[in-house]
């Protein structure tokens, strides 16, 4: 049985080890920080991903922890709709869509590798700094200062690298890859308590590129104070903001944009009160990592992040990490060359993933709004039919939603009459 290390504890690095449990194999984590906790803010779990949380048999806890998504809407930055559609099993999909606040997901993957795999199939406090490999397996070496009792040097048969945007191995494998461009772009990641809005399960994407910015909306925790409020998630996407460091955990202040979304008329939700009355508010700049032309050398591999590192737009990050570790999994069960294996992992993987790593770059799905924006002046409008048709809107879904393996139920392959607008989001 083939000796796997997992660097990295998150989310992917989790779900990766509980895949190769599946598959019969007892994988080994080390994870740089001293102790997990349930930080961050909110993730959409697309349908796709939702299929794999339940393969893994982590549905019911997974429902437990998250908001069932009813339905996505999009806004002007006058608060006018752009165009709707329903989310999951309500869409017509197999699996629902659910919003789930990172932290919590983290720790319910976490507490399931615990269980299944025991505790001590998790090294906290050792931070991979190095490696080298040969033709029988590779050495790591770790960073054990915060850790004194972990070895400083761990032997495996296959390294899977799963430590996130900034990885050190990606850095030791691509050197190159650890070269960035700021976008210009920074992102307000917030969470505020609150009384549900719309359905209760509905995500709203608001603004004018251009003029404001974005706000994405939705509930991430049903009834958190035992009054009947969500947890709901919002985030501000800002041009021309300075750059900060590229770390998920900086807190930050919410005066500077309480009231950029003040404009934004809807009946249902006063957007400069949510803000203002935040709980908490992180600061991340968007940096643009190029697709990656390599994920396998040898015995060693990227996953998650680390492989594809993208834009949060369209809710795909972690769900195709998710995707990734049945993937590897499978491979590394069915090849008998651990080699090979990982070679074949990537072929399956890479390709498709980098699409949406580019798709993301150039705005994803919310390039709708711009649209809008563009065609009218950036002023209200008297019929949204008039300047961008639900049938050009539906081929733009219809793509994004194919492209990461999600194909609309019912609809069938065919040729739209209007040109991609992804072809040109590099």
């Amino acid at each position: 049985m083939l000796d796997i290390v997992i660097i990295g504890a998150g989310p992917a690095g989790l779900a990766a080890a509980l895949r190769l449990h599946q598959q019969g194999f007892r994988p080994r984590l080390f994870e740089a920080v001293a102790e997990i906790k349930p930080l961050g803010v909110g993730v959409d779990i697309k349908p796709y991903a939702v299929k794999e949380l339940t393969e893994l048999g982590l549905y019911e806890a997974f429902v437990d922890i998250s908001v069932d998504a009813k339905e996505s809407v999009f806004y002007t930055g006058h608060g006018q709709q752009i165009f709707a559609e329903a989310c999951g099993t309500y869409m017509g999909y197999e699996h629902d869509q659910r919003f789930v606040h990172r932290g919590q997901l983290q720790m319910m993957l976490y507490k399931a590798v615990q269980e299944r795999l025991g505790a001590e199939a998790i090294t906290l406090g050792t931070r991979c700094t190095r490696f080298e490999q040969d033709d029988q397996g590779v050495t790591l070496h770790f960073d054990t200062q915060h850790n004194p009792d972990a070895p400083a040097t761990v032997r495996a048969d296959v390294v899977i690298g799963v430590d996130g945007i900034r990885s050190a191995i990606r850095a030791q494998l691509l050197p190159d890859s650890s070269r960035s461009h700021f976008s210009g772009l920074t992102l307000y990641r917030g969470v505020t308590v609150m009384p549900p809005f719309k359905t209760g399960g509905s995500i709203l994407h608001i603004g004018d590129p251009v003029r404001q910015g974005t706000l994405i909306v939705y509930p991430i925790q049903e009834n958190v104070d035992g009054q009947g409020n969500q947890l709901v998630n919002w985030v501000i996407e800002q041009n021309e903001k300075p750059q900060s460091e590229e770390d998920w955990n900086q807190t930050t202040g919410v005066k500077e944009i309480e009231n950029v979304f003040a404009d934004c008329q809807l009946d249902f939700l006063d957007v400069s009160a949510m803000i203002r009355n935040a709980r908490e508010c992180y600061l991340f700049p968007l940096i643009d990592h190029d697709p990656l032309p390599q994920w396998s050398f040898g015995r060693v591999t990227l996953l998650g992040d680390a492989a594809h590192a993208m834009y949060p737009r369209g809710g795909n990050s972690v769900c195709q990490a998710f995707v990734d570790a049945r993937v590897i999994a499978d491979k590394l069960a069915t090849v008998t060359d651990p080699v090979v294996a990982l070679k074949a992992y990537e072929q399956e993987r890479r390709e498709k993933v980098n699409w949406l790593v580019l798709a993301s770059r150039g705005e994803g799905p919310e390039v709708v709004r711009r649209i809008v924006e563009e065609r009218s002046g950036g002023q209200p409008f008297a019929d949204i039919e008039a300047i961008f048709p639900h049938e050009e809107a539906l081929s733009i879904f219809s793509e994004y939603h194919a492209k990461a393996g999600m194909r609309i139920p019912g609809e069938k392959e065919k040729q739209s009459k209007y040109k991609s607008v992804f072809a040109t989001q590099k």
